[in-house]
């Protein structure tokens, strides 16, 4: 690189501070669009449940990464993904409404009392790995389009990126934007599945189930949206 480069990209370069701060705006932004109570919410509190806190934190990571990917799309300004994702949207939407009708008679089925395992789990929950856990709650956070729009609402909003003249400096924008939203929604899914764990020893077995009856309507509630969705 030469002097004359240098100096002209040295302002952008001041210094670590500034992509310090884009990740920390955009880590606020990541657990900003994850706290809010949802379907993936009580996905993420039944498995921690019902498998223990692996299976938790496997499903947060999975939401996490999918929050990351639209992030990362909304950033890149990539139309034709966004185009493409708007063109399919009522498939998706039947896609998400009908996992999550079957999530919510999952939940809302009565359960035979099986013996729990050493790690917590209970014999239903075996079939349920860790990689199946991550990959269905990501394929689930993308089945959900408009979360493009938002992210790129908020990314124009909170972390802008037409201030870099720089190719390079763009892309490791970019990067640190992705790394920081991902990074965020993952602290959200870790407190959360570390709040079920510790609170699941004072949980009387009717206060389990009246828990995945509560999932269970809430799935069924939010099929019954995304359903809609789907057909109109």
């Amino acid at each position: 690189m030469d002097l004359d480069t240098l100096i002209t990209i040295a302002p952008n370069l001041f210094l670590p501070a500034a992509f310090a701060g884009v990740f920390l705006k955009a880590m606020l932004l990541g657990l900003g669009v994850a706290a809010p109570v949802g379907p993936m919410a009580f996905l993420c509190m039944r498995r921690t449940l019902a498998g223990g806190w692996r299976l938790g934190l496997a499903t947060g990571a999975g939401i996490a990464a999918g929050d990351g990917i639209y992030a990362g799309i909304a950033a890149l300004g990539l139309t034709e993904v966004s185009a493409f994702l708007a063109d399919h949207s009522r498939p998706l939407h039947l896609m998400a409404g009908l996992f999550l009708a079957w999530l919510g008679y999952v939940s809302l089925r009565p359960k035979a009392q099986a013996p729990a395992t050493e790690a917590g789990r209970s014999v239903s929950a075996r079939a349920l790995t860790l990689p199946r856990a991550w990959a269905s709650s990501l394929l689930l956070t993308l089945t959900n389009p408009p979360t493009i729009i938002v992210f790129a609402a908020m990314l124009t909003a909170f972390v802008p990126l037409s201030a870099l003249s720089s190719a390079g400096l763009m892309r490791l924008r970019i990067a640190t934007t992705v790394a920081g939203v991902a990074a965020g929604s993952l602290l959200w899914w870790v407190a959360l599945v570390a709040g079920v764990w510790i609170l699941r020893g004072v949980m009387a077995p009717r206060v389990v189930r009246a828990l995945d009856v509560a999932a269970g309507l809430a799935f069924l509630a939010f099929a019954a949206v995304e359903l809609h969705r789907a057909v109109l």
